[in-house]
């Protein structure tokens, strides 16, 4: 279930310039359950999924790369909780993740989990995130060619997480 929220502007605004990201300072405020936190990260990593290909079906390249790069974004998260990697203790520790603390996860995880594609699929998502959302250098089919790779760590991290499910 999802649930739209009204939050003022103002209090937008202040999150914004302290660098904090709504959901993960809603998760570590809440101090959720580990197992209920990972479901609601990889439920977010699906949605964001969803919203890429609908922008890519809307012909709108920059928000396609932003919901892109959020599935990936949301899918490293899941798997640095799952593994506790020291950057998701960093993380915790500091209320926020920021871009190097991720890519270290990445690169972390693909070691860990002996998946170079981990680490490939991050670096593909960072670039996208820089020249197709934030420099809106890249068309809407520069971005289609890479929803496979969103799709497969998507796919990767369910599959990871049905292994370690606690019964």
């Amino acid at each position: 279930m999802q649930k739209t929220v009204y939050i003022p502007e103002k209090i937008l605004r202040e999150i914004e310039k302290r660098g904090l990201n709504i959901t993960d300072l809603i998760f570590s405020t809440l101090k959720t359950d580990p197992e209920v936190a990972l479901e609601a990260r990889l439920e977010m990593a699906e949605n964001y999924l969803r919203e890429a290909e609908e922008y890519i079906s809307k012909n709108d390249p920059i928000q396609a790369s932003e919901k892109l790069y959020k599935a990936v974004e949301e899918s490293i998260k899941t798997l640095a909780q799952l593994f506790d990697t020291p950057e998701y203790q960093t993380a915790t520790k500091e209320g926020r993740w920021w871009t190097q603390l991720l890519g270290k996860a990445a690169r972390r995880l693909s070691r860990l989990l002996d998946e170079p594609r981990l680490e490939y699929v991050w670096a593909i998502a960072y670039d996208i995130h820089v020249w197709g959302f934030h420099e809106a250098k890249y068309s809407t089919e520069d971005i289609r060619g890479n929803l496979d790779h969103a799709k497969w760590l998507l796919n990767y991290v369910k599959e990871i997480l049905s292994k370690n499910k606690k019964p």
